[in-house]
């Protein structure tokens, strides 16, 4: 099954459950895993976060989300400042910030950014999907049943 969806979200951080809802909820409607969704949600939470943090003057940002042929990609679109630079290792622990987009990589499968600067960053996120045996065996005899 493919299936498409785009949010477009206020620069506010009210957004991001709202995000993470839709997009749980329909990997969980086609049996993906909960160990494959929460790394998905971490990922996007984090891509979200750093939209409403950075993605001004623009008081919205939209999250493009495509699950198919097995994986789910989602695109974080902001129209802010752009992304100076990726970083190549954590923060000290004592910084409270900067970690997100390594979080991000340690979850997802591939992670690449379009950065336009002055004109806004798209993060991209691609993770393969893990199905639960169980939940599609579930779905499976509720379609029959239809």
């Amino acid at each position: 099954m493919n299936m498409e969806f785009s949010l477009a979200l206020p620069r506010e951080a009210i957004g991001i459950p709202m995000v993470r809802r839709a997009l749980g909820d329909s990997l969980r409607s086609l049996g993906v895993t909960e160990d494959c969704i929460a790394d998905i949600l971490l990922a996007v939470t984090e891509a979200c976060a750093n939209a409403v943090r950075h993605g001004g003057p623009a008081n919205r940002y939209e999250v493009e989300t495509a699950i198919g042929y097995g994986r789910c990609d989602v695109r974080i679109i902001d129209r802010g400042q752009g992304l100076i630079r990726v970083p190549e290792r954590y923060p000290a622990t004592d910084v409270e910030n900067g970690r997100g987009i390594l979080i991000m990589q340690a979850v997802v499968d591939e992670i690449s950014f379009d950065i336009a600067p002055g004109r806004g960053t798209i993060v991209h996120l691609r993770k393969h999907l893990d199905w639960d045996e169980d939940a599609m065996f579930l779905n499976d005899r509720v379609l029959a049943a239809v």
